[in-house]
């Protein structure tokens, strides 16, 4: 009989007594060896690669500069290879100054118009389509092809030549390159300006980088929430960048496929 008070009292106490709490498993883990440990092997794997890539290339050093006999093709560096080769689109004032520009306050205003709060300290396809979907766009298929254009696609005269053709320097590309206000269909309606400046090709930059945004906003801003929380500023400024971007391919394409050299001229730059 004495023993059951004792008992009573041990079972009040383990019914009071609180139970470990489990530590919960973190998502994490270390920098190193998972992550720095694939770097540095990654970084061997490339080194050697071009070890060998430039035992391989004869590459060597040439006479010293002649002002009076310069190479053809004159090249710049490989990574201004890119702008030298949107030269051939783009007015020089555009392809060396206002794309370059907006390049770089492009990849500024991002922190500021990025309102995806998922990703942040990592980034994932899944989270973030439209912006890895961009960034791979922009400097994959636009940046790097013009760079891999530029070095090994154009030869003497600054002429495209393919992998298998040789490199000849009396190859002669007879320029018929037009504006166009003066090309095909467009060549009916005069060329009509004001104050020297193009209408028609005005017109068309006009729509382009006003009519086509706004239009699009005012369609899918009532349904879409992305457009809802980005608001009408954030949503231009990602718009015109976009749409800039987007001015390179298709001007390449203009320039290719149907000779066009400009789409708007001014006295003061050309687009």
């Amino acid at each position: 009989m004495a023993e059951a008070p004792g008992r009573a009292a041990v079972a009040e106490k383990a019914k009071v007594t609180p139970k470990p709490k489990i530590k919960p498993i973190e998502d994490k883990i270390h920098c190193w060896p998972y992550l720095v440990r694939s770097e540095y092997v990654c970084s061997i794997i490339i080194t050697a690669l071009l070890m060998v890539w430039s035992i391989g290339i004869n590459a060597p050093m040439e006479e010293p500069a002649n002002p009076t006999n310069t190479p053809n093709p004159s090249k710049a560096p490989w990574y201004f290879l890119g702008l030298q080769e949107m030269l051939v689109y783009f007015d020089p004032w555009m392809a060396g100054v206002v794309l370059p520009s907006l390049i770089i306050v492009g990849l500024m205003v991002i922190p500021f118009v990025d309102i995806n709060p998922k990703g942040n300290g990592y980034y994932t396809f899944q989270e973030r389509k439209f912006a890895v979907t961009m960034f791979l766009f922009g400097f994959l298929i636009l940046w790097v092809s013009l760079i891999v254009t530029g070095v090994f696609l154009r030869g003497p005269g600054w002429n495209l030549f393919w992998p298998w053709e040789v490199w000849d320097p009396h190859k002669v590309v007879a320029l018929t390159n037009v504006d166009l206000p003066y090309w095909g269909p467009f060549k009916v309606l005069g060329n009509p300006k004001i104050f020297d400046v193009e209408l028609l090709g005005l017109t068309l930059v006009t729509l382009y980088l006003t009519v086509l945004p706004v239009a699009f906003w005012f369609w899918k801003s009532k349904t879409s929430p992305i457009l809802q929380e980005l608001g009408p500023l954030r949503y231009g400024i990602v718009a015109f960048l976009f749409l800039t971007m987007m001015g390179l391919p298709i001007k390449m394409f203009l320039r290719i496929a149907f000779n066009i050299k400009y789409i708007w001229v001014t006295p003061w730059f050309n687009v």
